[in-house]
């Protein structure tokens, strides 16, 4: 057939001499629609090209990094990393991620870690962390000379500490004066938290209860089966002696004579 392959495009006189030598005894439904309507040559699959690979000569040195891109990193996100490490909870608070420009935060006064428009989180302590090692030098804030990250890191978590009990001795004794005024608060989250628990223990304790009778209905069975069987052993060893007993008196001590053979021995 040499490199292409041309029977597609003969189906038709193939078929033809086929059906011309009587070798198929009718032509195909197709024969004739094929010889009115020839299949085009673009359809004919060809051979791709196959390209061999060469191997890499070990001498060739590696592409340089020049131009891969280059890392972007800021300082604030060792900060985040050590905040968040220490207090991985706070990632569990929803947080509003929305912005105007993406530089909201350097609009604020990080000279206090709360701010009025915005709640008391872990980017506030980061922000005042940073505002206690770099000041604010375009509103004349300066930093303090003697100020380590480890201070500036202590510093804002305790103004972060503080400023969270503040906040829930608030919540804590408004809802007691509401509560005073005939308001009626629904369950806490701790309190949903401890039911849901109290839940799954009482389904578990079930469940090990269940499953404790089961496995000690396994052992008495097995222990029973073997205590069955050995009784039916006895019984069926003193039916054997019974027999053994009847049959015992007909059995004669010696032998009989035998007329034409040997004497017969018990």
């Amino acid at each position: 057939m040499g490199r292409y392959d041309f029977r597609p495009l003969r189906v038709h006189q193939t078929a033809s001499q086929l059906f011309a030598s009587e070798r198929i005894k009718s032509v195909p439904p197709w024969h004739d629609v094929i010889g009115r309507v020839p299949p085009a040559q673009t359809l004919v699959r060809s051979q791709p090209l196959q390209h061999q690979e060469r191997p890499r000569r070990p001498h060739i040195r590696k592409p340089s990094k020049l131009f891969q891109p280059r890392r972007i990193v800021y300082e604030e996100d060792s900060l985040r990393r050590e905040f968040f490490g220490d207090h991985p909870w706070e990632l569990a608070r929803p947080r509003a991620v929305l912005e105007n420009d993406g530089r909201d935060a350097e609009r604020k006064d990080w000279s206090l870690v709360s701010q009025p428009d915005r709640p008391v989180d872990g980017e506030g302590v980061v922000q005042r962390q940073m505002f206690l090692l770099y000041g604010n030098p375009e509103k004349g804030q300066m930093p303090d000379p003697n100020m380590t990250p480890a201070r500036a890191y202590d510093q804002a978590r305790k103004e972060f500490y503080e400023t969270r009990l503040q906040q829930d001795i608030e919540r804590r004794i408004a809802k007691e004066e509401a509560m005073a005024t005939g308001a009626y608060f629904g369950k806490s989250v701790l309190q949903v938290g401890m039911e849901l628990e109290d839940k799954i223990f009482e389904e578990w304790k079930a469940w090990a209860s269940a499953e404790v009778v089961q496995q000690e209905q396994k052992r008495a069975a097995m222990y029973t089966g073997v205590v069955n069987e050995a009784a039916a052993l006895a019984e069926g060893d003193s039916e054997a002696e019974a027999a053994l007993g009847e049959v015992e008196a007909s059995v004669p001590n010696q032998g009989q004579e035998a007329f034409g053979g040997a004497v017969v021995r018990p």
